[in-house]
């Protein structure tokens, strides 16, 4: 066999969930840190994790209303100083 095909071989492939995802959006919530999301239409939204479930986010804000982000329209978020 080829070098090639013996790592492939050694190699695991990783886990399709960590749980790490739930536990960062409960810090998240819990801490009421201020977030910005980043939607994959490249809109941002800024506010506090008031509630997730495993399809969404609840976005609460201070200045307009609260969003219900599904979380496959998410691309990224990210903690923002107050």
């Amino acid at each position: 066999m080829s070098g090639a095909q013996t790592m492939s071989k050694s190699k695991t492939r990783a886990p399709d969930q960590t749980l790490e995802e739930t536990n960062y959006l409960r810090h998240l919530a819990e801490s009421q840190s201020h977030i910005t999301v980043k939607l994959s239409n490249n809109e941002e939204y800024t506010g506090r994790i008031e509630f997730f479930d495993s399809s969404f986010i609840r976005l609460t804000r201070a200045d307009a209303p609260n969003l219900f982000i599904y979380k496959h329209d998410i691309k990224y978020l990210y903690e923002v100083d107050n």
